[in-house]
C-alpha cells in the first residue's frame, strides 16, 4: 500500500503530464503534423438535381438510448489540468446547446487525486439533455481498486456510458507509462458485469483492428470508437515530452503508427454490422464527418480540432460545431440525401474511381 505521500507525487506527476499533454496540443509550433487519416482518398459523387429544401434535412441521430440534434461527439480531450475546469465548462454548455454528445477526459487525476478539475456534478446541471460520458484508462482496471474508480467515475458526472480507453502505444514510449497490459481484456469483461451503465471502448490515435473490436464485443461492450490513426499522435506528443534523446527517439519512431481512420471504420465495420460505431481521429471537417458516416460510423468524434475553442468560451465551441454542422448538410444535400440514412447510401468513389460498398445489412 503506497504511504499518503507516494499518492501525492504520483498525483503531482499525473497533473503535470497532463499540463504538458494540453500545452503541446495546443501549441501549433510543437503540435505535432497529422497523419494521414485516409479520408482524404474518397469522394462523393455530386447530385447536380439534389430535389432537396437544405433547411430540411434531417442530420438527427440516435446513440444509446439519446436523442442527437447532430451526429457528433465532442471527443474526450482534458483530463487533469488546472485549465481544465474552464474548458470542460465550456464544452457541456456547447454541447447542451447543440444538443450533441460529450465525453470528457480521462478521469484518473479527480479519482486519483483530490483535484477534480471540473470533473463534477456541475456538468450535468450544465448539460442535463446530453449524451454525457466518462472516462477511465484500461491500465486503471487492472488495479485492485478498477472497478471502483469506474463506478466513481460515472457518477462524479452523472454519466450515462462509460469511456474505457486503450492507449497501449502511448504507454509504451511514456516514461512511467503502464507496460502491463496482460488480462486487460479479461478487466474490461469484468466492468461489463459490474455496471449499470453501457461500457465504450476507444482507442486514442492508433485504431482498432476488426478482430480487437470483436473481442470486446464479446465481452459486452455496448460501442466501439475506433479513432484512428490521422488526428493526434500521441506518440509524437511524448516525444515532446521524453526527458532524453534515445527517449525521444524511441517515440518519434512511432508518430505515424496506427490503423487510418477510414481503414478502420470499414474494417469493423464490416465485421461488426449492428455494433454502434464512433468514428474520430483526423476529422477535419463536416465533409469528413459525411465520408465517416457514408463508410459506417454512427457518430463522429473531434477533439484536438476543437481544443482551442474549448479555451476560449462555450460561444466559440458553438461556432466550431455550428460550422461542421452547415458543412455536413451541404454534403447531403449535394448527394442527394434527405437524412443520414440516406447518406449511408450516398455513391462514396475510391481513388481509382471505384464505389464502395456498404457494409450495413
Amino acid at each position: 500500500m503506497p504511504s499518503d505521500k507516494e499518492t501525492d507525487m504520483k498525483g503531482e506527476g499525473l497533473v503535470e503530464r497532463k499540463n504538458d499533454h494540453l500545452a503541446i496540443v495546443l501549441d501549433a509550433q510543437r503540435a505535432p503534423g497529422p497523419t494521414s487519416s485516409g479520408l482524404a482518398g474518397y469522394r462523393f459523387e455530386h447530385c447536380a438535381l439534389p430535389q432537396l429544401n437544405l433547411d430540411d434535412i434531417d442530420l438527427r441521430a440516435q446513440f444509446l438510448g439519446k436523442r442527437l440534434n447532430a451526429p457528433f461527439l465532442i471527443s474526450s480531450m482534458t483530463g487533469g489540468a488546472a485549465r481544465a475546469r474552464l474548458i470542460n465548462q465550456h464544452l457541456a454548455e456547447a454541447a447542451q446547446a447543440l444538443g450533441i454528445a460529450l465525453a470528457v477526459g480521462s478521469q484518473r487525476v479527480a479519482l486519483q487525486t483530490d483535484n477534480d478539475h471540473g470533473l463534477t456534478r456541475e456538468l450535468r446541471r450544465l448539460a442535463p439533455d446530453i449524451a454525457l460520458l466518462g472516462n477511465i484508462g484500461a491500465g486503471q482496471l487492472r488495479e485492485a481498486q478498477g472497478i471502483e474508480w469506474a463506478r466513481r467515475a460515472v457518477d462524479m458526472i452523472d454519466a450515462d456510458a462509460l469511456i474505457v480507453h486503450l492507449n497501449p502505444l502511448q504507454e509504451a514510449v511514456q516514461s512511467g507509462g503502464d507496460r502491463d497490459w496482460r488480462n486487460v481484456r479479461q478487466s474490461i469483461g469484468a466492468l461489463v458485469k459490474a455496471l449499470e451503465v453501457p461500457i465504450i471502448i476507444k482507442e486514442v490515435g492508433a485504431g482498432i483492428s476488426p478482430q480487437v473490436a470483436r473481442a470486446l464485443i464479446e465481452e459486452g461492450v455496448a460501442a466501439i470508437d475506433v479513432a484512428g490513426a490521422g488526428g493526434t499522435s500521441w506518440a509524437a506528443v511524448e516525444a515532446e515530452r521524453a526527458a532524453s534523446e534515445s527517449q525521444k527517439r524511441i517515440a518519434l519512431a512511432f508518430a505515424g503508427w496506427g490503423i487510418p481512420t477510414a481503414q478502420a471504420i470499414q474494417a469493423v465495420r464490416r465485421e461488426l454490422p449492428d455494433t454502434p460505431l464512433i468514428a474520430s481521429g483526423g476529422i477535419r471537417d463536416g465533409v469528413d464527418a459525411a465520408k465517416a458516416i457514408r463508410l459506417g460510423a454512427d457518430l463522429v468524434g473531434q477533439a484536438a480540432a476543437v481544443l482551442a475553442s474549448a479555451t476560449q468560451s462555450s460561444e466559440a465551441v458553438i461556432e466550431h460545431f455550428e460550422i461542421l454542422i452547415a458543412q455536413l448538410r451541404i454534403a447531403c444535400f449535394c448527394t442527394g440525401s434527405a437524412d443520414l440514412s440516406a447518406l449511408r447510401q450516398a455513391v462514396l468513389l475510391d481513388e481509382n474511381g471505384t464505389a464502395v460498398r456498404n457494409a450495413r445489412r
